[in-house]
């Protein structure tokens, strides 16, 4: 996914594990140009909420290997990483990373939440389950959220 990636970039480039926010920022909008400091600065909000980035005092460390993400020359992250996704958009892209097409796991999600007559998510979590994929945080802000209801 390529929000994993546009976190990564800036520990891998620096060859850290962790950075001060504003240095993180500045990596991402001044020194590769992706993102203007207002937009690198949110690209920071929804990492930290989506759990890939966590913020430590002034510092942000990345909260996954970095060294585990495949970074090429030309990767360029457009402005769709700005945008919080929803549990069952993070659950989708966990089974879509893990090699199952998009199509196919939609299908088959919308399957099982007919059948079952269940929420999406809770659907999508019983897939990414049965499919061998550990999404046992999503499935704990799925359960979180419908409890808020």
């Amino acid at each position: 996914m390529s929000l994993r990636r546009a976190v990564a970039a800036p520990f891998r480039h620096r060859g850290v594990e962790r950075m001060s926010e504003s240095e993180f920022i500045v990596a991402l909008s001044l020194d590769r140009d992706w993102f203007s400091p207002d937009q690198a600065t949110r690209l920071v909000d929804v990492a930290a909420t989506e759990g890939l980035l966590e913020r430590t005092g002034d510092d942000v460390l990345a909260a996954f290997d970095v060294g585990s993400v495949e970074l090429d020359e030309s990767f360029e992250p457009d402005e769709s990483v700005l945008q919080q996704r929803t549990t069952f958009e993070r659950l989708l892209d966990t089974v879509v990373d893990a090699g199952i097409e998009k199509q196919t796991a939609v299908a088959d999600i919308n399957e099982l939440q007919a059948e079952l007559a269940v929420s999406v998510e809770a659907a999508a979590v019983l897939y990414a389950h049965r499919n061998g994929l550990d999404v046992s945080e999503l499935a704990d802000r799925a359960r979180r959220e419908l409890a808020s209801e």
